[in-house]
């Protein structure tokens, strides 16, 4: 499938990629249907891309690649709504923002997938020792010219 971005132009993704949020993205309601794109093989980073409209795109990160204790309760109802057995059938992703000069996780607002049916939902945790900007990485500062 041949999905346009304003970052990469038109990229050709399989369709195991596409991914399927019936409730939308907070914020986001009325665009369900991404692409996962994936930078490179090594990446920890990809991009949530909308396959509705180029200009919408998220960058996330699996949230265990940062911290070994982050856990995602799922209640029984949104266990059946993305038809998951178990939570072994579950993807989970947060999105990645820049603050100030740090990479940021939302670790409240994580992405919950079932990777055999690419189907997704955004959750909302009350549990207040996850922030909504996790700082993962510090990142340098901006390369400077050197007057000659």
């Amino acid at each position: 499938m041949n999905v346009e971005t304003t970052r990469f132009g038109a990229v050709d993704v399989d369709e195991n990629r596409i991914l399927t949020f019936p409730a939308g993205l907070l914020g986001f309601s009325s665009f369900k249907s991404y692409a996962l794109l994936q930078p490179d093989d090594e990446g920890a980073f990809y991009w949530l891309q909308s396959i509705e409209t180029p200009e919408l795109a998220f960058v996330v990160t699996d949230p265990s690649l940062w911290l070994r204790d982050y856990e995602v309760p799922i209640r029984k109802e949104q266990m059946d709504e993305l038809a998951l057995e178990n939570l072994d059938g579950a993807q989970v992703f947060v999105i990645v923002n820049k603050y100030d000069r740090a990479l940021t996780a939302n670790l409240q607002g994580p992405l919950v997938i079932n990777a055999v049916t690419k189907r997704g939902m955004q959750l909302v945790l009350a549990d207040k020792r996850w922030s909504t900007r996790y700082e993962i990485v510090q990142v340098g500062e901006p390369a400077q010219a050197v007057p000659a």
